[in-house]
């Protein structure tokens, strides 16, 4: 009878019982296939083209890299739409290469780094603009100007296996057909490989992680009734419409 009892605390140690259903985790398509990449976190690099950091008044030389978060559940899927945002009067597009983890690890080299990546995106990292220069200003975290609900567009996973490490290629986006930001993802001041080097010497890297590498200049302000179409070169367009809240 005790070893029963044992054999059952085991059992039900292994298969707890929940209050209430747990949610999935958010998944993205894949390119190409019928399955779809379980996300885990998002990361996010703060002023990684030079020409953005000068639009912005910062310093455009190489620093140290910074990091910031969103949700995995801020996801929004290519083609659907994305509400106005509560509490904004300015409210933000930034296209972005979007890395997705494969394979986890921590303090990984920057010469192995690649062998992590599952593959490759376009997001768009929407902000609120002015909340997060009230952030700024008050020295408070950023979550409400860049982690709230739908505020990370993406398109499907194009699989590096298919479509290579890309270094270089247009990256743009333009509202109601006219071209806002355009540039070279090969003017990243930090590569893909370092990027995944330095986050992981910060945190565990997991499978199912994502990296959205920073915008490059042209960022500007979008409103209910907007449609952004944006993308990299061999990785797709991702097309969103702004409708009102």
């Amino acid at each position: 009878m005790q070893g029963l009892t044992m054999t059952t605390a085991i059992a039900t140690a292994a298969a707890p019982s929940y209050a209430f259903a747990p949610t999935l985790p958010p998944a993205i398509e894949i390119a190409g296939t019928h399955e779809c990449f379980p996300v885990h976190r998002v990361y996010c690099v703060g002023r990684n083209y030079a020409a953005r950091a000068l639009e912005m008044g910062a310093n455009p030389a190489r620093e140290q890299p910074f990091f910031f978060s969103k949700p995995a559940g801020a996801l929004v899927r290519n083609g659907q739409p994305v509400r106005y945002p509560s509490r904004t009067a300015n409210f933000h597009h930034e296209i972005e290469l979007v890395v997705a983890i494969g394979r986890g690890g921590r303090n990984i080299s920057s010469q192995e780094a690649l062998k992590h990546v599952y593959g490759y995106a376009v997001g768009n990292d929407l902000t609120r603009r002015d909340l997060l220069f009230l952030a700024q200003d008050k020295r408070q975290p950023w979550e409400v100007s860049k982690a709230f609900d739908v505020s990370a567009p993406i398109t499907a996973i194009h699989r590096a296996s298919r479509v290579g490490h890309p270094s270089q290629g247009r990256i743009w986006l333009g509202v109601n057909g006219v071209i806002r930001q355009s540039a070279d993802i090969a003017d990243l001041i930090w590569n893909v490989p370092e990027i995944i080097a330095e986050i992981s010497a910060l945190f565990t890297l997991t499978a199912g992680d994502l990296i959205f590498t920073g915008t490059p200049a042209g960022v500007g302000p979008v409103e209910a009734g907007d449609r952004m179409e944006g993308g990299i070169e061999g990785l797709g367009t991702l097309v969103t419409t702004i409708v009102a809240a």
